[in-house]
């Protein structure tokens, strides 16, 4: 953005060039954390953060890329989900963000 101004949030997620849309699982994804997806346009694996676009480089292995967001999510203290080639969510890890209150 011009001047160093942040663009307000909320609104539609922004999306870099590489992100694709993983379809209505989306929406589950707090605000925030860290997503691991294919790339279908590019073939590769990449992170983003949920409400924001894309982070870090892209990866050929699906095991560099989820080290590489679950270390982000480590460093923000949020969720870290990692979806499967087909879309859907694979596996999550909280790293400090639970947003369930379980009792016990």
């Amino acid at each position: 953005p011009r001047g160093g101004r942040t663009p307000p949030r909320g609104g539609p997620p922004a999306r870099g060039p590489h992100a694709s849309s993983s379809g209505p699982e989306e929406d589950t994804v707090p605000q925030g954390d860290i997503e691991t997806f294919h790339d279908r346009e590019s073939g590769t694996w990449r992170n983003r953060i949920e409400g924001g676009g894309t982070i870090g480089r892209s990866h050929d292995r699906k095991d560099y890329a989820v080290e590489d967001g679950r270390n982000a999510a480590r460093q923000r203290g949020v969720e870290h989900i990692v979806r499967n080639l087909d879309g859907t969510i694979g596996e999550r890890d909280s790293h400090g963000h639970d947003p369930r209150d379980v009792a016990g």
